[in-house]
């Protein structure tokens, strides 16, 4: 294991570093109260919203970009509630869908949408948030159990929130998938094989999603690294990410202006501006996509 007291507290941002600026904080491109980011006539879910960057970030960006509604989704009955009076406080304008329910459970997930179809008529933006981290153990001691409840919630949980989501967008309506995955689903850091694995099968099935669906722009988002309530005391020095940035960066996903990042991987500490500057190099290249590295192909061993 790295000696985490040794490091700078900027480390973990340095150290996926793709463009030359980086931010920590909400800044112009991403405040989501400006016109270029606008979320107007917009129906957006986003599960997770009982606590930490969904409640806090993501959620309330979403209202300042003065989307239309807004359905919030969590298990937790009384801090959804919670979370839905305080985007009714923030923006009185925006519709609000409070929704408890685990989602895992298909049935439940379905009759969401159902009742988003009769309240709403449609839906915009799907922001997959909500996620586990239950085991931090080495693979040859972990709990088998333990291991696939990551899985559980942060791929089937995600599949099954997407795939309403597609079905009731249709084949023709633009719309958008956000996943907050995490850095570390394209990272092999001990202990945390569950956790890394299940996102980066998140990340990976974006690809899926945009490949499959022209009318859908999938993005993965990695939402820094934020002091929370489940944040470890070795970790603490290095939660200087705010939750507006994670939900200004949200928002911007949401635009026209990262279409580009379709089926793509982004860190929130990255400047949107060089991104957009990068387009050209982004997309002709295949950036910001996980490969396998190597050189393939039968022509390579020709004469």
């Amino acid at each position: 294991m790295m000696d985490l007291a040794a490091l700078p507290d900027d480390f973990f941002v340095t150290m996926s570093q793709f463009t030359k600026t980086t931010y920590r904080d909400e800044y112009l491109n991403v405040d989501p109260t400006s016109k270029a980011l606008s979320q107007e006539g917009k129906v957006v879910v986003i599960t997770g919203t009982s606590q930490g960057i969904g409640r806090h970030g993501i959620a309330p960006a979403f209202a300042k970009a003065n989307a239309k509604a807004i359905v919030l989704v969590a298990r937790n009955e009384a801090e959804v509630e919670a979370t839905g009076r305080d985007i009714k406080n923030l923006n009185p304008k925006v519709q609000v869908l409070t929704q408890a329910l685990d989602i895992r459970d298909k049935s439940a997930v379905e009759a969401l949408f159902a009742k988003i179809k009769l309240e709403f008529g449609t839906v915009d933006v799907l922001v997959n948030n909500a996620g586990s981290g239950k085991s931090a153990l080495p693979i040859k001691d972990v709990d088998p159990e333990d291991f696939w409840y990551d899985f559980e919630v942060n791929v089937k949980g995600t599949l099954l929130m997407t795939q309403s989501f597609l079905k009731l967008v249709g084949d023709s309506k633009q719309a958008t998938v956000i996943n907050v995955a995490s850095a570390g689903g394209i990272s092999v850091i001990p202990q945390t094989s569950s956790y890394a694995l299940s996102k980066l099968v998140q990340i990976q099935m974006q690809r899926f999603v945009a490949v499959e669906n022209p009318n859908i722009t999938a993005i993965s988002l990695h939402p820094g690294t934020v002091l929370s309530g489940i944040t470890k005391p070795y970790f603490v020095k290095f939660s200087k990410d705010t939750f507006a940035l994670a939900g200004g960066v949200a928002v911007w996903l949401a635009t026209e202006q990262a279409k580009f990042m379709n089926g793509r991987y982004m860190g929130v500490n990255w400047s949107v501006v060089e991104l957009m500057d990068r387009k050209d190099e982004i997309v002709s290249k295949g950036l910001l996509m996980e490969e396998l590295q190597g050189t393939f192909g039968k022509d390579q061993f020709e004469d």
